[in-house]
């Protein structure tokens, strides 16, 4: 496995990287809040507490169908359009959620929000792993996770001041559309940053990769994304489970846990940003998934505390941002817009589809069996990467 750490691309345009920091932070605020929203939305539209899930169902689904087509919509439109179109879509869509008067207007709403989030989503990875290095990479993760911790505290708040679900989402959709006016007014920058970086790339002699988007390397990179969300998310959503109904743990003590796992991601995401030039993508994965699997071994011993947890959170923090740096490396430039966001669309799929399939495995066998099975993925994504390193 390569550990020869790749050379930082030359300094683009800070101004456009302020704006993506935005952009994920504003990424992450929806994304955490149904969950804080929906006891009072249930209450307030009458609705029975299991449609949550046809909710959050649509809405991922979207998300990856966007994800899986935004690579040839950049290729033709490039990426600062797509992302305002993107970004006044969710804005508009999170307003219809703030008087959406019942569920029909709910799931109507989540087409748009769906849709403009995956966009979103995978137009900014291809963005910054084209155009920034991997540093940047790293902390527009880490950002994407305070907007996902800054979104629930907002619903939060909109509850205890008495506007409810309804208030909250209106200042979430205000916020997605300011910045939607900071993108209409620095369209401009992003082709022209895209044009001085290309061209600093070439002075630079900083190659493309070689593989095509048709190669069988471009589906193992998916496959990839989706082990390593159905991991974080599998553990995310099942730990706190684990935690008091099989080890008898106290229900507040489980959820710092549980937050501190998350917290272990977003800070771990942090601290990769000052040392990823040094390292490389490459080594740091790896010994990400390594930090990762020790952290599975140790929450399946169920005697002590469930540092492995955190540990876990630690192993995954630079795995995501990581690989996704290293696609513009892999592939022609041709090839990664779209490798990326069918990777995106990986990662939907991956958060959609395994952390229900986790819950019906240990309905039917035992809690205790989460711990193995986040092993096996972790597994499976070492193997997958250490092929995936050698083809290209």
């Amino acid at each position: 496995m390569s550990t020869i750490p790749r050379a930082a691309p030359a300094r683009p345009s800070l101004l456009v990287l302020a704006v993506t920091y935005l952009a994920f932070i504003s990424l992450g605020l929806p994304d955490s809040v149904l969950g804080v929203a929906w006891p009072s939305m249930r209450e307030s539209l009458r609705l029975p507490l299991e449609t949550v899930g046809l909710l959050q169902l649509v809405l991922t689904l979207l998300s990856a169908t966007a994800s899986f087509s935004s690579g040839n919509l950049t290729k033709r439109f490039s990426t600062g359009p797509i992302i305002l179109v993107s970004t006044v879509a969710t804005g508009s869509a999170l307003l219809v959620f703030s008087s959406a008067p019942s569920f029909v207007f709910l799931l109507l709403a989540a087409v748009p929000l769906g849709l403009g989030a995956g966009s979103v989503d995978s137009g900014l990875n291809a963005y910054v792993a084209k155009n920034y290095s991997a540093r940047h990479m790293n902390w527009l993760h880490s950002f994407w996770g305070g907007g996902a911790t800054l979104g629930p505290l907002v619903m939060t708040a909109a509850l205890g001041v008495g506007v409810g679900w309804r208030g909250g989402y209106l200042w979430i959709a205000a916020a997605q559309l300011t910045l939607a006016l900071l993108l209409l007014a620095t369209l401009p920058l992003w082709k022209r940053n895209e044009k001085r970086v290309a061209a600093q790339a070439e002075q630079a002699a900083l190659a493309d990769g070689k593989l095509s988007s048709r190669s069988g390397a471009s589906w193992l990179s998916v496959a990839v994304y989706v082990l390593y969300s159905a991991g974080e998310m599998g553990a995310g959503l099942w730990a706190n489970t684990v935690m008091i109904e099989s080890r008898h743990l106290a229900a507040p003590m489980a959820g710092l846990w549980v937050a501190a796992y998350f917290g272990s991601i977003m800070g771990g995401r942090m601290l990769v940003g000052f040392i990823v030039h040094h390292w490389g993508n490459r080594r740091l994965v790896a010994w990400g998934l390594s930090t990762a699997l020790a952290g599975a071994v140790l929450f399946f011993i169920p005697g002590i505390p469930p540092v492995g947890l955190v540990l876990m959170g630690l192993g995954f923090a630079p795995v995501y941002p990581c690989l996704m740096h290293e696609t513009p490396r892999r592939f022609t430039a041709d090839a990664a817009p779209v490798v990326i966001g069918r990777q995106v669309g990986g990662a939907y799929l991956g958060a959609a589809v395994f952390p229900g399939l986790f819950g019906w495995i240990m309905a039917h066998t035992s809690l205790e069996v989460l711990p193995p099975l986040l092993a096996v993925m972790i597994l499976a994504m070492l193997v997958s990467i250490r092929r995936l390193n050698r083809l290209g």
